[in-house]
């Protein structure tokens, strides 16, 4: 779809827009927006309006920081929630450039559209779907969020015990008024927690779709006296948040992953791409799994994968491939978390695979046993690795991997790599609840 200005202007004057929220994300991926007036809507579609970015996470220096924002024409919706009294608010996504003109490099969505080039320029075009999990919790009497959940549910339970089925609803609801093709929306294993698929589209829709989805749950829930969260592991001893990416390349609006005559009826483009992103897993695990929290569901015993591998059959493996073929034929990486920048985590992601396709990299058998149930010698018998285990050892791969960083860009790398260390020293030098209910009556 490719929208007009006329087209924008027609429309907020119809639904009687009276606020226009510019959208953009910094490199932690958290949603920033510039609200304007309707009356500035032309103004910010003539790529006039600026902003300060000296102050935001991985942007300029206070002596370069004017920035300017370019909306993509085909993200303007309205927020179906926002209509107040017959006014309401819409919002636009925006590149960020800098006042020359120029793309900024430090603007995740740019990051992932000049790996989308590259992958532009080898003849294929790159789709995801993802599957994001999320825990709805309930809002303490001051408004400030708890984890106390809100229900008893369990995997796919319906009511009495899922009590956020009708926030849930709702949240499915909005996002098809705001164009979302929603698959499927079920409870999942824990307590409070949810799943909410929505199909498939090309790279930087799905990301654009992600940075919505996460917008919109949290104000939905709000709604409902609930907080949804996207922290990875925000309950000790249930299972934690992924966001499962599912990727395949399309080549003259044929699946290049679907080969009827290879292995597992993949092509070697297929098999190449996971070779890819297992090369480079440990490198991009730091994008993918940014927070201290993420390696706290990296771990064994709650379905997360733990182990860099592939599967054409088992779901213990870092990389699976779903059943489906011919036009479905996709891979599954499972290691990815919902707190990652959705941007930056497609583009290390997408640029792990292509790496693997242009060199022509094999990936090693495919391991169809339960990894968990392995011995570590059987593992090793087997080739098998870990994943990094702590956001410390996930940037020490990352600052090796010259393909990942490649795909950054070295103004997000360091503004990524400068952030997570300093997340990291405040961490570890932390007193938590736990080290005191162990030690200080004992020692």
């Amino acid at each position: 779809m490719m929208r007009t200005k006329e087209e924008i202007l027609e429309e907020a004057r119809r639904r009687n827009v009276r606020f226009v929220r510019l959208q953009f994300t910094d490199v932690l991926g958290i949603l920033k927006n510039v609200a304007i007036p309707v009356s500035q809507l032309e103004k910010a579609l003539d790529n006039e309006i600026m902003f300060d970015g000296s102050s935001i996470e991985g942007y300029t220096r206070i002596e370069e920081s004017d920035m300017n924002l370019r909306p993509d024409y085909d993200t303007f919706t309205v927020f179906p929630w926002r209509t107040q009294e017959g006014a309401s608010v819409a919002r636009l996504i925006c590149d960020v450039h800098r006042p020359s003109g120029e793309p900024f490099v430090g603007d995740p969505r740019f990051v992932l559209k000049r790996v989308l080039e590259e992958v532009k320029s080898l003849g294929f075009t790159a789709y995801a779907g993802p599957e994001c999990e999320f825990f709805l919790f309930r809002l303490g009497s001051d408004g400030t969020p708890t984890t106390h959940t809100q229900d008893q549910g369990g995997y796919f339970d319906l009511g009495p015990v899922d009590l956020g089925e009708d926030a849930r609803r709702e949240i499915v609801i909005t996002l098809e008024e705001m164009g979302f093709e929603v698959e499927a929306s079920h409870h999942e294993v824990a307590e409070g927690q949810h799943e909410i698929d929505f199909r498939y589209d090309t790279a930087l829709t799905t990301a654009d779709n992600v940075a919505t989805f996460k917008y919109v749950t949290r104000a939905i829930a709000r709604r409902h006296g609930l907080h949804a969260t996207f922290m990875p592991k925000p309950l000790f001893g249930v299972n934690g948040s992924g966001m499962h990416t599912h990727l395949s390349l399309f080549a003259d609006g044929e699946n290049a992953f679907y080969d009827p005559k290879g292995p597992y009826q993949l092509s070697k483009t297929a098999l190449s791409f996971i070779a890819g992103l297992m090369e480079h897993a440990p490198g991009f695990t730091a994008i993918t799994n940014p927070l201290v929290n993420s390696y706290k569901r990296l771990v064994p015993g709650y379905e997360a994968p733990v182990y860099v591998s592939w599967s054409a059959h088992n779901r213990s493996a870092m990389v699976r491939v779903p059943a489906s073929r011919e036009k479905g034929t996709r891979v599954e990486l499972r290691s990815p978390d919902p707190s990652s920048n959705p941007y930056l985590a497609l583009a290390v992601m997408l640029k792990g695979g292509l790496d693997g396709v242009k060199r022509g990299l094999e990936p090693p058998a495919s391991v169809d046993q339960n990894i968990f149930e392995m011995s570590p010698a059987e593992r090793r018998e087997y080739g098998i690795r870990s994943l990094p285990g702590s956001i410390e050892a996930a940037l020490e791969r990352l600052k090796e991997d010259t393909v990942v960083r490649e795909a950054l860009g070295e103004h997000v790398y360091t503004h990524f790599v400068r952030a997570k260390e300093l997340e990291w020293d405040l961490y570890r030098t932390q007193i938590s609840r736990w080290e005191l209910d162990q030690y200080l009556g004992i020692f």
